[in-house]
């Protein structure tokens, strides 16, 4: 359940990133958004292959 949950909450922060960039954020708040959004994902590839 959890890289599930992980995968979620990364597909949210990755969607955010782009609305942030859309909306003209600082390109700060943007990568800050977007970095998120990857360690989120590479968590949930790690705890699917248990590394």
């Amino acid at each position: 359940m959890g890289p599930v949950l992980l995968m979620a909450l990364g597909g949210l922060l990755a969607g955010g990133a782009f609305s942030l960039k859309k909306q003209g954020a600082g390109l700060t708040w943007v990568i800050v958004c977007a970095a998120l959004a990857v360690m989120s994902l590479v968590a949930a590839w790690a705890l699917t292959y248990k590394l």
